[in-house]
Formats: C-alpha cells, sequence, structure tokens
C-alpha cells in the first residue's frame, strides 16, 4: 500500500469536503459507534474501579508494598507481552468474535474474583492471578477493538472518532477511582469486582447486537507466527506507521511523568486528601474533553505535524506551571492544559494510525501502537519516577518539559504526512495463469519484473519505483532490487524475493491496495509506446 505517498493537490469535491468537516461529536450520529462507546465508558469505569479495589483489598490482607504495586503490574503485564500476538490473533480471527471471547473471559474472571472476595477466601496470590487473568483479557481486547474503529464511522470522521475513544478513557480514569474508593468505603472491595463483572455485560450486549460484515479471505486465515512477522515487516517498511510510532514513543516517555508524579504533587507539594487528588483528575478530564472539542476546528487549520507539535509543547508549558506553581488553582488549569494537549497529541496520533493502516494488518499496527504506548508508560514513569525520588519534583517536571521541548526539531524527521490521495481499501491483482500448480508452501520464490523505458525518462522511474520497492516489502517481500541490463540500457529488471507461493498469493490477492496499484500503474506509464512488462516467477531449485 501506498502509505508513503506524496501529498497532491486537494480537488474542488476534496475541499467542498474539507468545507463540511465533521463536528466535535460527528462519530455520535453512528449507532454503533455511540453505543460501543458508551459501552465502552461503562467497562472503563469498571477498570479503574477494579484496580482500586483490588490494591486496598491487598493492603487489608495485610501484604507488604511491593505485593500492593504487583496489582498493576499483573493488570497491564500482559498487554505489554501480549501485544503482538494479540494482534496477529486480530487480524486474522473475526474481531468481533474475539472480542467476544475475551469480555467473556474478563467477566468470568471478575465474577469469580467477586464470589471469592465476598466469600472472605480471597488469598494475596488469588488476587494476583485473577487479577493477571482480567488482565490478558484487556491485552487481547485492545488492538482489536482498535481496529475496528475506522468500520464505524465515515473516513473522515477516524481521528475524532480517536479522540472521543482517548477522552472515554481518561474522563473514565478521572471517575472510577473515585466511585471505587466510595465503593469500598461504604460496601467492601467484592462490591467493587461485582460492579466490575457487571460493567463486561453492556460491551457484550453492544457487540452482539452489531453485525458486522465479515472480509472474505480467498486464501483462508494466515499462520500466527507468518501473521507476526507479516506484522513487523508491515511496520518495518511503513514510514507513516512507523512516524506515528516514533512520535508517540517520544511523547509518551516524557508526558507519562505527570501520571506518575500527580499523587506525590497532591499529597506533598498541595497537601490533599484522596478527594483533592480525585478533583485533579477531573481536571485533567475537563481538558481532554476541552481537546477533543477543539481538535476538529484545528484539523481545519493546521498541518498534522504542526497540531502535534503545538499540543506537545502545551504539554511542557503545563508540566512547567505544575513545577512552579504557588497553589491549587495555577494546578488546576495546569492540569486542564495538559489534558489538552494529551488529547491532542494522542487523539491525532491514534487516528492517523488507524487512517493509514490497511484492513489486512490494522490490528497488528494498533497492536505496535498500544505496545510503545504501554512500554513507554512504564519506562517513563519509572525513569522519572527516580528523577524526583533523587532531585524531586520540580526538577523531575521541569526535565519533563525540556524534553519534550528539545524533542521537537528530532521528531520532525519523522513528519507524519497528509493523507492526500491515499486509499487503503484493497485492489487485488488478477489470479496468475501459470501451468503448474505451485504447493503453498513452496519457496523462496524470486519475483522479476522487466520494464523497457526511455533514457528521458530513466530519473523519474527511478523516482517512482522507490515507492514500489516499499509497498512491496510491505505487502510481503523481503528483498527488493533493480537493475539495468548493461546490453541493452532501456531495460530495467525489477527483482523482489517472497519467503513462500502462498505469501505471494497473499500479497497480490489480500494486501494489495487502490494506492499500490496507481503507483504500479505509475511505474508502467513510463514504458516504450507499445512495450508490456514482463513478469516471471521463479522457485527455489534445491529441495
Amino acid at each position: 500500500m501506498s502509505t508513503d505517498s506524496t501529498a497532491v493537490a486537494p480537488t474542488p469535491k476534496q475541499r467542498q469536503g474539507e468545507q463540511r468537516a465533521p463536528t466535535p461529536w460527528a462519530p455520535f450520529r453512528h449507532r454503533h459507534y455511540l453505543v460501543l462507546w458508551l459501552a465502552q465508558f461503562t467497562s472503563n469505569i469498571g477498570t479503574w474501579m477494579q484496580t482500586v479495589g483490588a490494591q486496598w483489598l491487598m493492603v487489608s490482607l495485610a501484604a507488604g508494598p511491593l505485593m500492593v504495586a504487583l496489582v498493576q503490574t499483573a493488570m497491564s503485564l500482559p498487554v505489554v507481552a501480549l501485544a503482538l500476538v494479540s494482534g496477529a490473533v486480530g487480524d486474522i480471527a473475526d474481531r468481533r468474535r474475539l472480542l467476544l471471547a475475551s469480555q467473556s473471559f474478563m467477566l468470568v474472571s471478575a465474577a469469580v474474583l467477586a464470589a471469592l472476595t465476598l466469600a472472605g477466601i480471597t488469598t494475596p496470590w488469588m488476587l494476583l492471578g485473577l487479577t493477571f487473568a482480567i488482565g490478558l483479557g484487556q491485552a487481547m481486547t485492545g488492538p482489536s477493538w482498535q481496529a475496528i474503529q475506522p468500520e464505524l464511522v465515515e473516513r473522515d470522521e477516524i481521528s475524532q472518532a480517536a479522540a472521543l475513544g482517548s477522552v472515554n478513557i481518561n474522563v473514565a480514569r478521572a471517575v472510577g477511582p473515585a466511585i471505587g474508593g466510595a465503593v469500598v468505603a461504604g460496601a467492601s472491595a467484592g462490591a467493587v469486582f461485582t460492579a466490575n463483572a457487571a460493567s463486561f455485560l453492556g460491551v457484550l450486549g453492544a457487540l452482539r447486537w452489531w453485525r458486522r460484515e465479515v472480509p472474505a479471505r480467498a486464501l483462508g486465515a494466515e499462520h500466527l507466527r507468518s501473521a507476526i512477522r507479516a506484522g513487523a515487516r508491515y511496520a518495518r517498511h511503513s514510514r507513516r506507521l512507523r512516524a506515528v510510532l516514533v512520535r508517540a514513543a517520544l511523547f509518551v516517555g516524557f508526558a507519562s511523568a505527570l501520571w506518575a508524579l500527580l499523587p506525590v504533587v497532591a499529597h506533598r507539594e498541595l497537601h490533599l486528601g484522596s478527594g483533592g487528588y480525585g478533583l485533579l483528575l477531573a481536571d485533567f478530564g475537563v481538558g481532554a474533553l476541552l481537546g477533543a472539542v477543539a481538535l476538529t476546528r484545528l484539523r481545519r487549520r493546521w498541518s498534522l505535524d504542526f497540531l502535534v507539535a503545538a499540543a506537545t509543547a502545551l504539554f511542557a508549558a503545563a508540566c512547567l506551571m505544575l513545577a512552579w506553581s504557588p497553589g491549587v488553582i495555577v494546578d488546576a488549569f495546569a492540569l486542564i492544559a495538559a489534558g489538552m494537549g494529551w488529547i491532542a497529541v494522542l487523539g491525532s496520533l491514534n487516528g492517523n494510525a488507524q487512517t493509514v493502516l490497511p484492513n489486512w494488518v490494522r490490528s497488528r499496527g494498533m497492536a505496535l501502537y498500544i505496545l510503545v504506548f504501554h512500554g513507554g508508560q512504564a519506562a517513563g514513569a519509572f525513569v522519572w519516577g527516580l528523577v524526583a525520588d533523587q532531585a524531586g519534583t520540580r526538577v523531575a517536571l521541569i526535565g519533563v518539559a525540556a524534553g519534550l521541548i528539545i524533542g521537537l526539531p528530532g521528531a520532525l524527521r519523522y513528519r507524519l504526512l497528509p493523507h492526500g490521495d491515499l486509499d487503503v481499501s484493497p485492489h487485488p491483482s488478477s489470479e496468475l495463469q501459470l501451468p503448474i500448480e505451485p504447493d503453498p508452501s513452496a519457496g523462496p520464490v524470486l519475483v522479476t519484473v522487466d520494464y523497457r523505458v526511455p533514457s528521458v525518462d530513466h530519473q523519474e522511474f527511478l523516482e517512482i519505483m522507490q515507492h514500489v520497492a516499499r509497498s512491496r516489502r510491505r505487502t510481503g517481500a523481503e528483498r527488493w532490487g533493480l537493475y539495468r541490463d548493461a546490453a541493452d540500457p532501456e531495460v530495467f529488471v525489477e527483482t523482489f524475493v517472497v519467503p513462500t507461493w502462498e505469501e505471494h498469493l497473499r500479497q497480490r490477492q489480500e494486501r494489495r491496495t487502490v494506492s499500490d496499484h496507481r503507483f504500479e500503474q505509475r511505474a508502467r506509464a513510463y514504458l516504450v509506446e507499445g512495450e508490456q512488462t514482463r513478469t516471471r516467477h521463479l522457485f527455489w531449485a534445491y529441495r
């Protein structure tokens, strides 16, 4: 797929579409998106309630600080460890059925934990084990949930849908712990776990109501191992996805310090209790909501690169305000600004990733995004926590702000390219007519394509073939080359190697996109008049 195409001038129809850009709430006009968003919001609140209840229960079981800290680890470790596997499964299986299975698994795990706790027989290791099980369900849910979003809204609403998804998470993060703490105080940890189990029912109901059209696969499902390799190869050769991942890592690695240090700021600097800390989280949630509302208008006026850079600078300024703040009022405004910056950066990056990924690899691409996000949060929290422990929270927050600003020029090496005429919908090639029917596992396969190009067009042809090369590599080629015939200088021979015949068939029939086809057509446009390309498929001769 030509995810690396350069932008073209918008047509009058495109300009008219830009003038009728979607409103901040446009994704909510799609019933399936709205119902799933509301169900996810309820489930996210339940998840944050679960975290508070589990940590409190661990304390009440007379466990040490390490066991209390392991509660969060048990929830997040599977998300990082299984990201690539869950992404591959999300592209192999029916995503709706996978989500139904993972949500059911989490429902059962949460219900068992609730029953054991209400019966008073939960032990620290039982708590960690069942929390880990819920984390496994979340690990299998994340990539597929992200991957279905473009199926629920219009293409020009994807970025705003991603921003609203981030609002969903951050508002739930502000509300969930407060509700969880109140339920623990008024009832018990068992009641919190029961509420979390019930929260999965809404998601299950919404998924059962949604009738998803499953794309047909003429070649059947991919094998898990080859699917993981194909996803990694795609990310390595997609400049657009790579830019999103690098920019996300640079932002989250620093910005995650705010989440790690905010409890310290609330307790030590502002002398607030749990209620005051909850209000600070609410300020961040308000900022996230305001940022989502503003994002649609800002995208109309600014390029994606400038928007992300400006939002990063706003977040850095908020960190400086927190570092030098004289009191709660200034901190509240700083957190509102931080919420706006956070949602603008991550909503833009998430939406961009969903837009540029073709359906065949979308879950794997979003799994890499989730891996970078959670890995960056874990590493950033650890590093900046050490800095704060040694030098104080003020120095740490100043360092975070400085790192975000200093990283901007370097981040611009990985530009977030405009979508232009990018079209990632599938465009299968015609079926091959060969005298033999190769075994699907036969390989490696060497594919050669001969082009006869007049000398006057050589430079332009070489430039367009760079795009063809990236397309071949993204869709399955392990090696690619372009050679010129010394005996006939007008002849160029393109070569690429695919590991198996099945992989080449997938490359042609399942992974090739409209933008890929356009680049191939542009390359053929330089052929000498009346000439055609000649393609050969050569199999490894030794067995």
